[in-house]
């Protein structure tokens, strides 16, 4: 994100329709690379509230919107409020948007996370005050990857731990982006007619499985990507106009959790892979 310093000639024509202009506050999703200018194109443009400070604006865009459209999209028709969804990794990242925009949408929610992220987003409070705070009616808590932040997925039997929570109904929606290690659970934790919705690989790709896996509780997969789910101008503002209100009005928290300057670019990734972020992680230039 940053502000409009040029305008091609293109995009000058195309500026009346977007009210866009040389100065304005804006931001965008990610292009690919890290740059102090980006070429865009005008129509993906999101202008950034007067009342919204820039960094804020940026933390919204990529994981905001793809949580925005999990949770009111992809699982429409299907999910009703009052249903049981399960949301991998509340404790930072896409699954900490997605966790409390479920909630706002009267979706009941089971969470999970590790111990660590559990302690260091939210010291010293009771652990009911955590679980609403992460946007959770039920948390279940894995232990670490032994010598790592992030959960290990085999410590706790989440399957059993869903079917206990739901009074052996199983979840409406299972949103998984943590692919490889945890596909299976998800199938085996979905209610009948359940979607299992798999949008990202933080433990490697789903590997190809029968359908017939599917068949149990007359199941539905979808593995969507955000650019369907933007793909027209109206819809993009919409989801990020939606995302800007719920931060201004106080309903949905914000944790940016570490900054980074450009030259830092190598210790951000690491940060990430050794799963110690606990919000979103942001380069300054």
């Amino acid at each position: 994100g940053g502000t409009i310093l040029q305008l091609s000639s293109s995009s000058s024509e195309n500026s009346d329709s977007t009210n866009l202009q040389i100065g304005d506050r804006v931001v965008y999703g990610a292009f690919g690379s890290y740059a102090e200018y980006t070429s865009v194109p005008i129509d993906k443009l999101v202008p950034v509230p007067d009342e919204m400070d820039m960094q804020t604006a940026v933390a919204c865009m990529t994981q905001g919107l793809t949580a925005h459209y999990l949770s009111s999209s992809v699982g429409a028709g299907l999910a009703r409020p009052g249903d049981w969804v399960l949301v991998y990794g509340v404790g930072s990242g896409t699954g900490q948007w997605t966790a409390q925009m479920c909630n706002l949408r009267g979706y009941r929610v089971i969470g999970t996370t590790s111990h660590a992220k559990l302690e260091r987003c939210y010291p010293g409070e009771e652990k009911d005050a955590k679980i609403s705070a992460f946007g959770c009616e039920e948390l279940i808590v894995l232990e670490n990857v032994p010598g790592k932040s992030y959960a290990s997925y085999s410590s706790v039997d989440i399957a059993s731990k869903v079917t206990e929570i739901t009074g052996g109904k199983g979840c409406t929606l299972v949103i998984d982006g943590v692919g490889k290690s945890t596909y299976e659970i998800s199938l085996k934790c979905l209610a009948k007619r359940g979607l299992f919705v798999s949008f990202g690989n933080a433990s490697g790709a789903v590997p190809a499985f029968p359908v017939l896996k599917l068949t149990p509780q007359s199941a539905y997969v979808t593995r969507p990507k955000l650019n369907d789910y933007v793909a027209t101008r109206d819809e993009l503002l919409e989801r990020a106009n939606e995302v800007f209100g719920w931060v201004m009005d106080g309903k949905l928290k914000i944790v940016v959790d570490k900054v980074f300057g450009l030259d830092e670019v190598a210790a951000g990734h690491e940060y990430l892979e050794d799963g110690k972020s606990m919000g979103k992680v942001l380069y300054k230039l």
